[in-house]
């Protein structure tokens, strides 16, 4: 049987190219494509691929809390990271998000396909300069760049996402089924726990930590 895979990344040309190239393996079939995390969670629950190729910077929620959601929901379901950055901490928080693996852009066509069948055989697969990175990432940790991150929940991370990318206490009441008092509340609490004092900065603490696609 095929193995059937859903492509998540906000580039559509992307995500075309993605699929001709799975689809002319006599193993493997495209049973969906997403443009953003939150489609990609919805889709993921609805066509329950075996495995999800997954960017990491995209707007609406990110990759890694994409993919903590969709494990946490079906822990059968396999996620492979392609991206087209190299952080020390993307990697390691695809990895405690469920990741199985993790390859760069500029290895798609070496790499993808044998990246696939090593995760769907139930091996870990990262393409040599994450490997790198990652073993990096190891010797740095306790920084505090990274404890202020580790000190917020996913939800919490998908709020200041949703900040950061200009959305206001009202539409994001609206995607929590929450009250504005209860969001802006929620800001606060983040804020004191980051110790950050302004939208600005929190803005520049999630585009620094990958939690947004927005751009300076």
């Amino acid at each position: 049987m095929a193995v059937k895979i859903l492509i998540v990344d906000d580039h559509g040309i992307l995500r075309e190219g993605l699929e001709l190239l799975v689809n002319q393996q006599g193993d493997m079939r495209v049973v969906g494509q997403a443009g953003d995390g939150l489609e990609a969670i919805k889709l993921a629950k609805e066509l329950k691929p075996d495995l999800i190729i997954m960017d990491v910077k995209m707007p609406e929620l990110n990759g890694i809390e994409a993919t903590r959601q969709i494990v946490e929901a079906n822990s059968a379901i396999k996620v492979l990271v392609l991206t087209a950055h190299l952080k020390h901490s993307f990697i390691a928080d695809m990895l405690r998000a469920g990741a199985c693996g993790y390859i760069l852009k500029e290895h798609l066509q070496g790499e993808l396909i044998k990246a696939i069948r090593a995760v769907m055989s139930g091996q870990m697969y990262f393409c040599s300069k994450a490997t790198d990175a990652l073993v990096d990432d190891y010797a740095q940790e306790g920084t505090q760049e990274r404890v202020g991150l580790d000190t917020l929940t996913g939800k919490e991370r998908h709020l200041v996402q949703i900040f950061a990318e200009g959305k206001t206490s009202k539409e994001a009441a609206r995607l929590f089924n929450r009250s504005d008092k209860t969001i802006d509340a929620k800001r606060r609490i983040i804020m004191s726990k980051l110790a950050i004092s302004s939208i600005a900065e929190l803005t520049k603490f999630a585009v620094r930590e990958g939690l947004t696609s927005v751009n300076f």
